[in-house]
């Protein structure tokens, strides 16, 4: 039986009750067959990365506390998939998986360098969709405050194609079920280097739903959208929220821009929940992208996020993974960074040593000593552009998105 289905749900919490960052119950969503989403052995989005996160989560001691558990992915049938995406399209998928050489899988996104067709991939990319289903059905139950799911995030793929490593929508699928569970307004926040395309393309003209991409410029990366005029369908002007940014953006830049935009527009938005996708590949060292963030600004930005879920969604709040291709030094602790700040825990200076070996077993890299780390460097000349872009492009998206919202 799918968890897609209408069900009642009784006495959402008024966000006026809940005003600290506390928690009750925290989930992660985990099971080992979501490493089964792997495209190829160099592919930039291995599971590994999702695996050394867990792994740290593990030996950090956060999954110890009584209100923190491990959560499987629930059930999910097709029809669920098909709420969102074409039926040719997962015909497309379906064949493709049994015969990863099937000349149709061209007209939909697969077989490209991004998206190289895989045995079993409709499968695996169900799995992933299964479990933010399920993190969302525990958050609006009541049954969790927050759920995070580490290997989702796949917040580029369309209702007719695969694009950028996604090949169903997950976090798409999450918000539907949201909605149809007795969600009134759902905000998605969206802190991956890449604009959140295809999450904004599913929701762009329903009003319930308000997506907020803060990401590198498509002048300069994938997937070449996500433009600050881009404010949502005609039946929803203002639901959608995009704030491009320039190459070299440092973490004060950013985290300025937030403040600028997401804050205002969430709290007067008064979502039900909160739902997050969580891509670290802002980092400064990520070879896929040019923002200049750290692990320290990530920590921080999953604090606002955290505040944000009590002070605006009554503290609901539903995470996903997402990119961020560097394996070892980057996506293990800023998802441990995350998770810790989710179940209100103090992360140690120093990572656990087994964690270390376990890292360099598996890659061959040295894995970082220390969870924090110093400010990235820019010059100056770069941190000025990358300033007066972010300082543009917030006020293009006050001027055009604020009065849809009385603001």
């Amino acid at each position: 039986m799918s968890h897609a289905r209408r069900v009642t749900i009784v006495g959402l919490r008024p966000v006026e009750e809940v005003t600290d960052v506390t928690h009750r119950r925290v989930a992660l969503m985990w099971d080992d067959r979501l490493a089964t989403y792997r495209f190829s052995e160099d592919h930039p989005l291995s599971p590994i990365r999702v695996q050394l996160a867990v792994d740290l989560i593990t030996r950090t001691d956060l999954l110890v506390p009584d209100d923190v558990v491990v959560a499987p992915p629930g059930e999910i049938d097709v029809e669920t998939i098909l709420r969102l995406h074409r039926p040719d399209f997962v015909d497309a998928v379906r064949e493709a998986s049994r015969n990863p050489d099937a000349a149709r899988a061209f007209d939909f996104g697969l077989g490209s360098a991004d998206n190289p067709v895989f045995a079993g991939m409709h499968d695996a990319a169900m799995l992933v969709c299964a479990t933010s289903l399920e993190a969302a059905r525990l958050v609006l139950s009541g049954e969790v405050d927050h759920a995070f799911n580490p290997a989702g995030g796949l917040h580029h793929a369309m209702p007719d194609r695969a694009a950028g490593f996604c090949i169903y929508n997950d976090v798409a699928i999450a918000i539907d079920h949201l909605l149809e569970a007795g969600a009134e307004r759902v905000a998605y926040v969206d802190v991956d280097v890449h604009h959140g395309d295809g999450v904004e393309a599913m929701f762009a003209d329903d009003p319930r739903v308000l997506t907020i991409s803060l990401h590198e410029s498509g002048r300069y990366l994938f997937p070449g959208t996500g433009a600050c005029e881009d404010i949502g369908g005609p039946s929803a002007p203002g639901s959608a929220v995009n704030v491009p940014l320039a190459p070299g953006t440092t973490g004060d830049v950013w985290l300025d821009a937030y403040d600028r935009v997401v804050e205002p527009l969430v709290r007067t938005f008064r979502p039900d929940v909160l739902v997050t996708q969580l891509g670290c590949d802002t980092h400064a060292t990520d070879p896929l992208a040019h923002l200049a963030l750290t692990v320290d600004d990530m920590a921080e930005i999953a604090r606002r996020l955290h505040v944000l879920a009590h002070e605006a969604a009554g503290g609901r709040w539903l995470a996903t993974g997402g990119g961020g291709y560097q394996w070892v030094q980057v996506v293990p602790r800023a998802w441990t960074m995350a998770f810790a700040e989710m179940a209100g825990a103090t992360l140690p200076i120093e990572t656990p040593m087994p964690w270390r070996e376990e890292a360099n077993r598996r890659t061959g890299q040295r894995a970082p000593e220390d969870f924090f780390e110093d400010p990235v460097a820019v010059n100056d000349h770069l941190h000025a552009r990358a300033r007066d872009r972010a300082t543009r492009s917030v006020a293009t998206v006050r001027d055009l998105v604020f009065p849809h919202h009385g603001l």
